[in-house]
């Protein structure tokens, strides 16, 4: 069974970076996108950047475009997500999820698996 647990997770500065972590467990096939997600209270769930293991192929949504940046490290079978620059704005859970495939996908709709969600927390 495909297990994600997402750790990093905490509260710095604005201006401040934080590395979020997401091991991934039970794919037995190295097919597969990772996608990190964030849903503040009364907001919608946002696609925050994903990653395809097949070839690297990413996305980023476009507020975190140019700050954040996803990797996949296939030996630990972990995916981090780099955040700098971090602004209040960026104040969120963040969820790590993965589907079956190729194509990265920013909807979270396109995933079937989902972890526990880290918070983030960006203050003063």
């Amino acid at each position: 069974q495909v297990q994600l647990v997402e750790s990093g997770g905490g509260l710095v500065q604005p201006g401040g970076s934080l590395r979020l972590s997401c091991e991934v467990s039970g794919f037995t096939v190295d097919y597969y996108v990772i996608g990190w997600f964030r849903q503040a209270p009364g907001k919608e769930r946002e696609g925050v950047a994903g990653i395809s293991s097949t070839d690297g192929s990413t996305y980023y949504g476009d507020s975190v475009r140019g700050r954040f940046t996803i990797s996949l490290d296939k030996a630990k079978s972990t995916v981090y997500l780099q955040m700098n620059s971090l602004k209040s704005e960026d104040t969120a859970l963040y969820y790590c999820a993965a589907r079956f495939g190729a194509v990265v996908h920013d909807a979270p709709n396109e995933y079937d698996y989902w972890g526990q969600g880290t918070q983030v927390t960006v203050s003063s």
